[in-house]
């Protein structure tokens, strides 16, 4: 054991920049790792929790005030029924902004979907126009107990006295409503109410649902929303930034395992002379083994051991969603658990990569095998002795003749070094996409920079007046957005009416082709996967108790709703029912508008009449995956390193037997050390274009595929610009050459003697 730690000392003080880099890129995959592991969880057990305190309803409907409940408790697989609780539309206003809200009439505290009280206290008779918000929507009104909301264009005014968390979906301003819990006295003329169902088994959600509206009437259902639709709501950004650095992580930590391998067995290479001394002095194979894994496996602990700690001790103080994410996950169960197995498992996975290579050095004889005067595959090629012909510096055609001499191992070479290259260039494909969202937010399905609700008191010429009067407004597109029952009454979507058939409102199109005729639509991918239907199908839903029927000639790019949305025309929505007028205008701004100014501009010239949001570009809670980003690239660049450390040396000591023949036929030190920078600049080219031919198409399919997940759909993701790709394969190059400049240039300066005892 004394002598095999002294051979891992001396190994150590030779290569001690590869042995650091190691240990960084060890330390940066298992970082990623545990903030993957942390994401997950605070994407998920938040509400979790919150749902399993408040004994949340498994489905909420949302119906007519005539609607009968009772009808609903004899259901089977239901559990229990809570409500019915009379509703109010309204909006609120307050020192922080306006909001929609749902004003919800309720004496008691529900026993489904209890509210969870996290400030003040919950309703009290003596306090009749007391109500408590919910907690997103306190959050955006800037409000706490005590503070006094009013409704604009009315005397009314409301007092918060508490603050609570809701397992139902949460508030979106400008497209979903806040919840608001009163009084029944409180609720002044409603025009519907909830109904919570708690179920036996969560899994047949969709049969109750349908149940459901069996029983009480599709004319009855306004919209119904489901405990999947609320998790999935509250995951949100969390589980992409989980899912993000979990994959970049496993990416890493597999190039980190080549790149050891890859190292290993080119030191071997290297020592065959020494661990055949080894051998003949009494080393067992195992022993020899021992040797390497003992190295890196030290390295590996060190690493991972370091970035648990620094995880564990500095992860909260990180600013934004990350440090919130740690301090969650730090209080769940499962959080020892991650902190030990998620380090231990990159360890024995390094560690395994390690034994493979290492098991090599076992297998070297006691007596060292001479090594051949030339290469087995050493002579020109036909192509490189023309190269010669024509003039070409001999430098660079034995360079390169080099670097692809030995194809298995050269190929190998490339593609350890390709791998980081490749994460590299998926990473940058992420940050560009995510750019696209901000810069042409148009091309993603948001055309609108502005949405407005509009009071009853305004007729639609009256608005459009009013909203197109701003000079910084270029288009305000009438429309109106109900909730459908799909086919099968098991669940409903976002049917909208956008646009008219001579001023059509501008869709993002991924497929097919605009709506122009009467009853044609495009939908999002998250409603056709829903109804498992195509471009080019007919599809019928239910809205009020009359049916409608659209021809969907287009898939649009929805970000909203998991892309549960179908779009059409105001006329024909109007066609099928002549009375439906719109109450909500999409606006477009000039370029260079700021969408706040002009917001509280209309917001005031309104007064009162208009509620103006902005509207939520979905990457503005992607902004922690740039930070993201850059960290991966930092880790899979150290990953690089270490791959081209080990191409260097592995050259520079292949170069040592072809020393004497490079000087015998005239070439300077100066050119020799150029052969070795060639080769591994070529190595390094070789790498780049495979990154970029097998990176760019792996981007467009991973971006694609997490659109189609999200119900986005495919058509979002946008590749690196040429000259961004360019600057990387320069740097990659350009980076190579200036570090084998060094030991190539050592190398062609040795010895004599050193030379022959290198090739003896």
């Amino acid at each position: 054991m004394r002598a095999t730690l002294r051979w891992a000392h001396s190994d150590l003080r030779t290569h001690r920049g590869e042995a650091l880099f190691l240990v960084l890129a060890t330390a940066g995959i298992v970082v990623s790792l545990l903030l993957a592991a942390a994401l997950f969880g605070y994407a998920t057990n938040p509400w979790q929790r919150v749902f399993t305190q408040a004994h949340g309803a498994h489905v909420t409907l949302h119906t007519t005030a005539s609607a009968d409940a009772d009808r609903l408790t004899g259901l089977d697989g239901v559990r229990s029924v809570a409500g019915p609780y009379p509703t109010s539309s309204l909006t609120l206003a307050s020192q922080g902004g306006r909001a929609s809200v749902e004003v919800r009439g309720t004496r008691d505290r529900p026993e489904v979907g209890r509210p969870i009280v996290t400030s003040g206290h919950w309703l009290d008779p003596a306090t009749p126009d007391g109500v408590v918000l919910e907690s997103g929507l306190a959050r955006a009104l800037l409000t706490a107990p005590g503070d006094t909301l009013t409704v604009p264009g009315t005397a009314r005014r409301f007092t918060v006295v508490g603050v609570a968390d809701s397992a139902e979906p949460r508030f979106r301003p400008g497209e979903r409503a806040g919840l608001v819990w009163a009084l029944p006295s409180a609720v002044h003329a409603p025009d519907g109410q909830v109904i919570g169902l708690r179920l036996t088994d969560p899994g047949d959600t969709g049969y109750a649902v349908q149940r459901a509206v069996t029983e009480l009437g599709a004319g009855a259902i306004g919209e119904v929303a489901t405990w999947q639709q609320a998790r999935a709501e509250a995951q949100g950004d969390n589980r992409l930034l989980g899912q993000v650095l979990g994959l970049f992580g496993l990416g890493a930590l597999a190039a980190a395992g080549l790149a050891v391998h890859g190292a290993i067995t080119t030191r071997i290479r290297g020592h065959l002379r020494d661990i055949s001394v080894l051998k003949a002095i009494g080393f067992t194979p195992g022993q020899v083994v021992r040797v390497f894994l003992i190295q890196h496996l030290g390295y590996a602990l060190l690493g991972a051991v370091a970035a648990a700690a620094l995880t564990e001790a500095l992860g909260g103080a990180v600013p934004g969603r990350l440090g919130d994410a740690v301090d969650v996950w730090q209080g769940l169960p499962g959080h020892t658990a991650a902190l030990f197995v998620v380090p231990a498992g990159a360890v024995l996975f390094i560690g395994a990569t390690t034994g493979l290579a290492a098991w090599r050095a076992g297998r070297v004889p006691p007596v060292p095998v001479p090594r051949p005067a030339t290469a087995p595959a050493g002579r020109l090629s036909g192509a490189a002795r023309r190269a010669l012909g024509a003039r070409v510096p001999p430098a660079l055609v034995l360079g390169w003749h080099k670097a692809f001499t030995r194809r298995p191992r050269s190929l190998g070479a490339v593609a350890r070094l390709a791998l980081p290259l490749l994460l590299i260039v998926v990473a940058l494909s992420a940050w560009t996409t995510i750019d696209r969202f901000h810069s042409a937010p148009e091309r993603i399905g948001l055309p609108a920079a502005l949405s407005v609700r509009v009071d009853a008191s305004l007729g639609d010429r009256e608005a459009r007046d009013l909203l197109e009067s701003d000079p910084q407004v270029a288009a305000a597109h009438p429309g109106v957005e109900v909730a459908a029952l799909v086919p099968g009454q098991t669940a409903t979507i976002a049917l909208r009416g956008y646009g008219t058939h001579e001023d059509p409102y501008p869709f993002a199109l991924a497929e097919g082709r605009s709506a122009h005729g009467p009853d044609e639509a495009v939908a999002g991918q998250g409603l056709l996967d829903l109804l498992h239907v195509r471009v080019g199908d007919w599809v019928r839903m239910t809205v009020g108790g009359r049916p409608q029927i659209l021809h969907i000639v287009g898939r649009s790019i929805e970000p909203e709703n998991a892309g549960r949305v179908i779009s059409t025309s105001l006329d024909t929505l109007r066609a099928n029912d002549p009375e439906m007028r719109p109450g909500l205008y999409q606006l477009r701004l000039e370029p260079g508008a700021d969408p706040a100014r002009v917001a509280a501009r209309l917001a005031a010239e309104g007064r009162g009449h208009l509620d103006v949001h902005t509207v939520a570009n979905p990457a503005d809670g992607l902004s922690p995956l740039r930070a993201v980003v850059l960290g991966l690239v930092a880790v899979l660049a150290l990953i690089g390193l270490v791959e081209l450390l080990t191409a260097i040396g592995g050259t520079v000591r292949e170069g040592e037997r072809d020393l004497l023949a490079l000087k015998a036929v005239g070439l300077s030190p100066r050119q020799i050390t150029a052969v070795t920078v060639t080769a591994t600049a070529g190595t390094a080219l070789a790498a780049v274009l495979l990154a970029t031919a097998l990176g760019l198409p792996l981007a467009h399919w991973l971006i694609d595929a997490q659109g189609r997940s999200s119900g986005i759909g495919s058509g979002i993701a946008r590749l690196p610009s040429p000259a961004l790709l360019v600057l990387l394969g320069t740097a990659a190059v350009l980076g190579a050459a200036a570090l084998a400049a060094v030991p190539a240039a050592r190398a062609a300066r040795r010895r004599l003697a050193d030379t022959l005892s290198a090739v003896a």
